[in-house]
């Protein structure tokens, strides 16, 4: 049923609605081929979605997210040979459209759609574009084979004259430092741990601490991303260990790519191939009554919305279903706030913190919940730095000629830094945490390393 029509439920301000009768609206018809020109029709212009967007606030070119969207699947409604307009490579993918409709028009999927559509069919696999957003959008294949040498690796990829030449054939800016590579990897030291067996014998220790039953069905599978394993993978471990004190048993199966990078650069292909892997490896575990954890909250977002929405493989609902941010899935789970009481923190997670809310942590309705979750912890303050994008989203202020619209969208944010008291961000996004830090010259934390050095022993 579309919003056009009536719908039989009705209204009785004498009778308080308990929710038993509510009948959903189907914005879409059912589909197997993922045709949004009908869902178009949903949209009536009221521009929300224009006046929410970071890219269109600071760039007077952008059409914004409605030409984007609805505008651009009504066009093609009536001539399947119209072309997409190469502005659609203009938009961030930071889905804060979603959350501004008020017709509830997925927005974001018709943006994904249309941009693996332009790649698709208009753009030349020749051109340098293409061969830069291919390299930024499979960071994972760069980031695998510069792990195998670390050190070298960081020193060439931030060396002057190889950064100059990088933009110059590549159109990857100068003017950001590359992310150094960790020395050993995450999924090196979680073998080094004895993966999934020590977890199972580490989890049930605390269990017994913890006076919980033994055989307490706590189990979760790790998505820990690219991030985490190549270069942060300090978040990785205190995922694990976070968990375990709450007497969680960890695995962590094989995994590609949430797919992030490629849905931002119309690699819909590329999206697809790493999503069949992701897909069958959690979905069997899903079957076996484990829940997927993700540390990134862009990639939890992939798998609980962006999956669902472009894909149509075998298990992919039950994925999404069952796939949580970390900290999100403690506070339903764990008394998180009881575990904090009397807690000190010290060291050198003893600070006042800067907060930034990724724009998916936002989409998720996570965006108080490290606020809310520390303001009360001795050693620790934290301040929320406002609802301004950051401006790099994932891989494109790392674009030359996107590179000071990113900036000038991240000015607010790293404004509201400035003001708070100490020199510390906190953020569950690794890209946010890079404009952080590029913008302000502050170390990031990730809310998991607090809670690690808050409760871990």
């Amino acid at each position: 049923m579309s919003d056009s029509q009536s719908s039989t439920t009705t209204f009785d301000p004498e009778t308080p609605n308990t929710g038993d009768d509510f009948d959903p609206v189907d914005v879409f018809e059912d589909s197997a081929d993922f045709d949004l020109r009908p869902g178009a029709d949903s949209c009536y212009k009221c521009s929300t979605c224009d006046t929410n967007c970071p890219v269109a606030e600071v760039d007077d070119d952008f059409p914004g997210p409605k030409f984007q969207g609805p505008e651009q699947w009504r066009l093609k409604r009536r001539d399947d040979d119209h072309a997409v307009d190469d502005s659609v490579m203009d938009c961030s993918n930071c889905m804060r459209c979603d959350n501004a409709c008020p017709s509830g028009v997925p927005l974001s999927q018709m943006h994904n759609t249309a941009r693996g559509e332009y790649v698709s069919e208009e753009m030349s696999k020749l051109s340098v574009e293409y061969v830069r957003n291919r390299l930024l959008a499979n960071y994972r294949t760069s980031a695998w084979l510069a792990s195998k040498v670390p050190r070298l690796a960081n020193a060439a990829m931030n060396f002057g004259p190889a950064r100059w030449l990088i933009e110059k054939t590549m159109g990857v800016t100068s003017e950001r430092e590359f992310p150094a590579f960790a020395r050993e990897t995450f999924r090196e030291w979680w073998a080094s741990e004895g993966g999934a067996a020590a977890s199972r014998e580490r989890a049930r220790a605390h269990r017994e601490r913890r006076c919980d039953p033994l055989d307490a069905d706590k189990k979760v599978a790790y998505f820990h991303g690219c991030y985490a394993n190549y270069n942060t993978p300090q978040v990785g471990k205190a995922m694990v260990r976070v968990f375990e004190h709450f007497g969680y048993e960890v695995v962590v199966p094989e995994q590609g790519c949430s797919g992030t990078p490629m849905f931002a650069n119309g690699m819909l292909d590329d999206a697809r191939r790493d999503a069949d892997v992701n897909v069958s490896s959690f979905a069997d575990l899903v079957d076996e009554g484990y829940d997927a954890i993700a540390s990134c909250t862009s990639c939890s977002m992939a798998l609980r919305q962006e999956y669902p929405e472009l894909f149509d493989i075998d298990g992919i609902d039950a994925v999404a279903e069952h796939t949580f941010e970390s900290i999100e899935y403690l506070r339903i789970h764990e008394d998180l706030s009881g575990a904090l009481d009397d807690v000190e923190v010290g060291g050198d997670l003893a600070a006042e913190f800067a907060y930034h809310a990724p724009c998916h942590a936002r989409n998720q309705g996570l965006d108080r919940q490290a606020v809310e979750l520390f303001r009360d912890v001795d050693g620790v303050g934290v301040e929320d730095v406002g609802d301004s994008c950051s401006g790099i989203s994932g891989t494109y202020g790392w674009k030359a000629e996107k590179y000071e619209t990113s900036m000038q969208i991240g000015a607010e944010m790293f404004d509201h830094m400035a003001d708070v008291d100490g020199e510390t961000g906190m953020t569950e996004c690794p890209t946010c945490a890079m404009q952080m830090e590029h913008g302000t010259g502050y170390d990031v934390r990730h809310p998991l390393e607090l809670l690690e050095a808050a409760l871990v022993d």
